[in-house]
């Protein structure tokens, strides 16, 4: 079944298409849907963006109960599945994917793929389905990066109590990155302002993240938060592996 597309899309479009068949009293294969549902699911960029209708049901006798009850006509329930689809079709068409996304992961790739890397494509995914959790992940990246960069110095921390701000000061201190390693006022001001760009993701991610509780009327971040977030982060942890593999690596 998978082999008959050429590509993703394809293979999306073909899901679509069968909820839809049995969503208007046509036919379609279990077996198709069973296996092009998982083969997506496996895929962690896919996941969050799927309908929560195909990863919650198993089968496409459990879908029939489901859409039947929640739209009575032909056209409400074509209208639904293809809204639901959008996101993933647009994600797919690099709709909702900035040129800096690609350009980073395969630098973060190369650096940690089993771990910085991981991280960013969790904040990537949640970008647009789970703000909060995009924001924890920015911040997480960015952690990441001063660890692996501490640990490949032999540099020590309290792993368990050490803020944000303090492990990125110590990266900055071992990269020569500190405002006060530099006396040229430009590369101060810009350093400064890096100073200032991971003491706001920390902030950020305390009061808006999905890390800690919350009141009766928290506030939440919009999309557009997210990515602001996960775009200084991905920006920042590039400009220090940057900076460490110039130092280090060459």
């Amino acid at each position: 079944m998978l082999d008959e597309f050429s590509n993703d899309i394809e293979r999306i479009q073909a899901l679509q298409n069968m909820l839809i068949a049995i969503s208007t009293g046509e036919q379609a294969k279990s077996s198709d849907y069973t296996e092009l549902r998982g083969y997506l699911l496996e895929n962690s960029a896919y996941k969050q963006l799927l309908p929560s209708f195909v990863r919650t049901n198993r089968e496409l006798n459990q879908f029939w109960p489901f859409i039947k009850n929640k739209y009575g006509t032909y056209a409400e329930r074509r209208a639904y599945i293809w809204q639901e689809f959008t996101p993933i079709l647009d994600f797919l068409e690099g709709k909702n994917r900035a040129p800096l996304d690609q350009s980073t992961s395969e630098i973060l790739k190369q650096f940690d793929s089993d771990g910085v890397h991981v991280v960013w494509q969790r904040a990537l995914e949640r970008r647009t389905t789970d703000p909060e959790g995009a924001i924890t992940a920015a911040r997480t990246l960015l952690e990441t990066v001063c660890k692996h960069i501490l640990d490949e110095q032999q540099i020590s921390y309290d792993n368990n109590k050490i803020e944000l701000h303090e492990l990125y000061k110590l990266t900055a201190g071992e990269l020569s990155l500190s405002p006060s390693q530099h006396t040229e006022d430009v590369f101060k001001q810009i350093l400064w302002g890096c100073s200032a760009i991971v003491n706001g993701l920390g902030t950020l991610r305390n009061r808006l993240g999905d890390a800690h509780g919350k009141g009766k009327a928290p506030v939440r971040p919009a999309s557009r938060h997210a990515e602001l977030a996960v775009n200084l982060s991905g920006a920042l942890s590039l400009f220090l592996i940057a900076t460490f593999n110039d130092r280090y690596k060459t």
